[in-house]
């Protein structure tokens, strides 16, 4: 249900190809919503699918004049297998119920338009739009109630631009169980060798470094790979506010219709969000891309708290073997690292809504039979070489 720009090249075969296939998604986009619309029992939600099925047609429309200026014949196509199918499901179901996939095709469209070459963000922008309007009406429903806007709806929906406070502590917690469990299994591996001590601490320093650079480094790329994603989209969505500012209140007023306020209180809410353009642009962000401007992530950050999550996991069994290595030490070794294992999972119930020591138990198990696989074949291997 995308579209891009008119080419300024001649088109060629693959050109009208796919601007046959562009026209067909448009076709599909008009019929599925207006089966949305036709399915929908909430008058106020029928009248958003309608809204965007009349979107779809300009797109058609679009395409249709495309079509003739490469002197091409405008089929008269119908609506696709899978949009009948969707119709037929959302006639049985519910409209909720494929709310899902039709917002997954929308943004998977956005996706593939910007990739075109001549596919400009105004129509790829509408797409955009779409899928996050569907994801608002998927979740909130549209709810009203007899004395306006459910407001718990509206403060439901704003969630996702909060400050995760258990963030940080996941990402701690599972970056300290990576160096735990890999470092404590090489450790034990090597130690299965038995060979000089020497030699457990530089496999232990080793591979504690070696995961923790990897991690950082790993971590680093991501985020700013994520970020500069970020920053683009965010950069498009100021040009599309400054060349076409009514369009982009028409799309948030639409948001906020689908989130449950009445009509007439979305069209005021997004006039007078749209007078501040710094405001503009920040709700919009949010409520079209689902980012926060002020909360992209350092890259630094990430790659320095993960680095050091991985080194505080991953030094605990190598501790012992500072001292000696015994069997003494390698069995101080797995008690401590046992203990680390415990402590891990015990956190990560936290998160998972388990019983703390369900989850601490079974992290311990999957640590330690880990660390027995390797302690096995190293000394298989050490008996092999001696």
């Amino acid at each position: 249900m995308s579209a891009t720009t008119p080419s300024q090249k001649t088109p060629t075969k693959a050109d009208i190809k796919r601007y046959r296939s562009n026209y067909q998604g448009e076709i599909d986009g008009v019929a599925l919503y207006e089966r949305l619309a036709a399915a929908e029992r909430d008058p106020d939600r029928a009248t958003i699918f309608l809204e965007l099925a009349e979107t779809e047609k300009r797109h058609v429309q679009v395409w249709a004049d495309k079509l003739r200026e490469c002197g091409v014949d405008v089929p008269a196509l119908k609506p696709s297998m899978r949009v009948r199918v969707l119709g037929f499901l959302a006639d049985r179901l519910g409209t909720r119920a494929v709310l899902p996939m039709v917002s997954a095709m929308e943004s998977s469209g956005f996706d593939n338009y910007m990739a075109q070459s001549e596919a400009g963000p105004p129509l790829a922008r509408d797409e955009r739009a779409h899928s996050r309007t569907l994801q608002t009406l998927s979740r909130a429903g549209g709810a009203t109630t007899t004395t306006g806007t459910d407001v718990s709806v509206i403060t439901r929906d704003e969630r996702w631009h909060r400050v995760d406070a258990g963030g940080t502590l996941r990402a701690a917690i599972f970056g300290v169980n990576d160096g735990l469990v890999s470092n404590m299994s090489l450790v034990m591996g090597v130690a299965g060798a038995d060979p000089d001590g020497s030699f457990i601490i530089l496999a232990g320093v080793a591979g504690l470094l070696a995961g923790a650079f990897s991690m950082g480094a790993g971590e680093f790329i991501s985020v700013t790979s994520q970020r500069e994603l970020f920053e683009r989209q965010i950069a498009l969505e100021m040009e599309e506010l400054e060349a076409n500012p009514e369009e982009e209140r028409r799309e948030l007023a639409l948001i906020y219709r689908a989130k449950g306020l009445p009509p007439e209180e979305a069209e005021r809410m997004s006039r007078r969000i749209l007078e501040d353009r710094g405001v503009a642009l920040e709700t919009l962000a949010r409520e079209e891309l689902g980012l926060n401007p002020d909360e992209l992530g350092s890259p630094y950050r990430v790659a320095f708290s993960s680095f050091t999550a991985f080194a505080a996991g991953a030094i605990i069994p190598v501790i012992p073997f500072l001292f000696g290595s015994s069997l003494l030490h390698v069995l101080t070794s797995l008690a401590l690292s046992g203990a680390a294992l415990f402590a891990v999972g015990a956190g990560v119930s936290l998160f998972t809504g388990r019983s703390l020591w369900f989850s601490g138990l079974r992290q311990l198990g999957i640590g330690m039979g880990a660390a027995a696989v390797t302690f096995t074949i190293g000394r298989l291997i050490g008996v092999n070489t001696t």
